[in-house]
């Protein structure tokens, strides 16, 4: 092989290597929206079983006349 065609196959394998980094990127993204996302939920679902807890003891509670 000459010079010419290792110069080919290193700028092939450096398009490729920059390809993956930017995909690896993209995915490390979506990663941490995912995370966020499912934070937010998590709080939510806490909240809403707070509330519904609060409301059990209310409902729970004897009422005096």
């Amino acid at each position: 092989m000459s010079k010419t065609d290792y110069q080919e196959i290193i700028s092939e394998y450096k398009e490729q290597v920059r390809v993956l980094k930017e995909q690896n990127n993209e995915l490390t993204d979506a990663c941490k929206i995912k995370d966020s996302a499912l934070k937010r939920a998590l709080q939510k679902l806490e909240y809403v079983t707070n509330d519904l807890d609060k409301l059990q003891e209310k409902k729970d509670v004897p009422k005096s006349d």
